[in-house]
């Protein structure tokens, strides 16, 4: 008799633990993965790390560029009680094109992820799985391609202000679950302004990302459509006894916020680097400049990593003509 109650006993706790591992396990969610990178390199001949230096002039040019870039931790994801560095390295190699005529520029971008990976676990409702991409085990991946067109709407090269616009299409390839795609076409709209002077540059840009994806209220997921904004500034200085370089240093700072929450502390991201280049002046031909950045989150989250530094080669030719812009002609 006691053998039995206690056998039914042993079966109605064992029943009950069950029965809580699988109400707990329901209650974890997956997250789904999206595309973290928020470093999106000016296009191929446009002068800054990420702003745009509409300088486009001449009859026809081009330009090709290689940026690569590592990024610390960022995709941190937190409750106040549990934290999770989801995606703690992320290096890319950004292969850009572009082709210029007289005031106008068409480019195409791809990124392709050298290393991305993190810490799975669990935080909230939510399991996370991190991504784990090497050149080893995805040798050939490649994430989102940008593809766009640009126009100078107002000023001409060496002017004190110039106003353009962009935009941009996001073709979409590579996997969500490795934080390097959002799996949906997206589109960039801006509004940009640049200028020079004797010993400073300037470019701004203000816009807004059209994201279809919105993973809320997961945390650290992606939050729809955004406003874009950014601006640089730098110090001209001219190197060489022939002044044939130029040397720019200064400041870049951009960012994103979600439409749903302007400014929101969950939904901003907010980046800054210190940017240097060195570039040649001539007004055509075959010219070379060399970018380097450093910096991090100025306020870190979902893709404004803790610390971010940057290399990029560029070859561009302002006049594949090798010809002088002569007094008069449109540009």
């Amino acid at each position: 008799m006691w053998s039995s109650s206690a056998g039914r006993l042993c079966q109605v706790v064992a029943l009950a633990g069950v029965a809580l591992v699988a109400s707990s396990a329901s209650a974890q969610q997956p997250a789904g993965g999206f595309a973290v990178e928020r470093f999106e390199p000016s296009p191929a001949g446009a002068g800054w790390l990420v702003m745009d230096d509409l300088d486009m002039h001449g009859r026809l040019g081009g330009a090709m560029a290689l940026t690569t870039s590592y990024a610390r931790n960022p995709l941190q994801v937190s409750d106040g009680a549990q934290h999770l560095n989801l995606v703690s390295s992320q290096a890319f190699a950004d292969f850009a094109l572009s082709v210029t005529h007289s005031r106008w520029r068409v480019f195409l971008n791809i990124d392709a992820p050298l290393v991305v990976h993190g810490e799975s676990g669990t935080v909230g409702n939510y399991q996370y799985s991190a991504p784990d991409v090497t050149l080893r085990s995805h040798p050939d991946t490649v994430a989102d391609a940008r593809l766009g067109a640009e126009a100078r709407l107002y000023g001409q090269p060496g002017d004190h202000l110039r106003l353009g616009a962009s935009a941009e299409l996001v073709v979409p390839n590579g996997e969500r679950s490795e934080y390097i795609s959002d799996g949906t076409f997206r589109a960039l709209l801006r509004a940009l302004l640049a200028g020079d002077a004797t010993s400073l540059s300037y470019a701004g840009q203000l816009g807004v990302h059209l994201r279809p994806l919105d993973d809320a209220p997961a945390p650290a997921t992606a939050q729809g459509s955004e406003l874009l904004f950014g601006a640089a500034a730098g110090a001209k200085l001219s190197v060489g006894s022939d002044n044939r370089w130029t040397l720019i240093v200064g400041p870049e700072i951009y960012g994103a916020t979600a439409l749903r929450s302007f400014f929101g502390s969950s939904t901003t991201a907010l980046e800054g680097l210190l940017s240097a280049r060195v570039e040649g002046t001539a007004p055509h031909g075959r010219q070379l400049r060399i970018k380097v950045g450093g910096g991090g989150g100025l306020h870190p989250d979902f893709g404004s990593p803790e610390w971010r530094v940057v290399l990029a080669i560029e070859v561009f030719n302002r006049d594949l003509y090798s010809a002088q812009v002569m007094p008069g002609t449109p540009n």
